[in-house]
């Protein structure tokens, strides 16, 4: 019973530390920052842009951001379960 409440701490343990770990990412003046479980904090635009350059621009932007996030969640989890990775 008392190995399923630890447990349960470090998960909480790690979505709190997630939620604090902030990812930037920018392309073509496009700003993201999402945190470590992959929320999005703030967008920032590029007016100079073409709708269509924009919108390319702030996909890419968002799934580099996307994909750094989940790998910070796995660093962080293995380090907090003692699996490695």
């Amino acid at each position: 019973m008392f190995d399923k409440l630890r447990d349960l701490k470090k998960l909480k343990d790690l979505d709190s530390m997630l939620g604090k770990e902030m990812i930037e990412r920018e392309r073509d003046g496009i700003k993201i920052v999402i945190n470590g479980k992959s929320e999005i904090v703030s967008i920032s635009l590029n007016p100079e842009l073409d709708i269509k350059k924009q919108g390319e621009s702030l996909k890419n932007c968002i799934n580099d951001a996307s994909r750094d996030a989940k790998m910070l969640m796995a660093k962080k989890a293995a380090e907090i379960t003692g699996f490695g990775f």
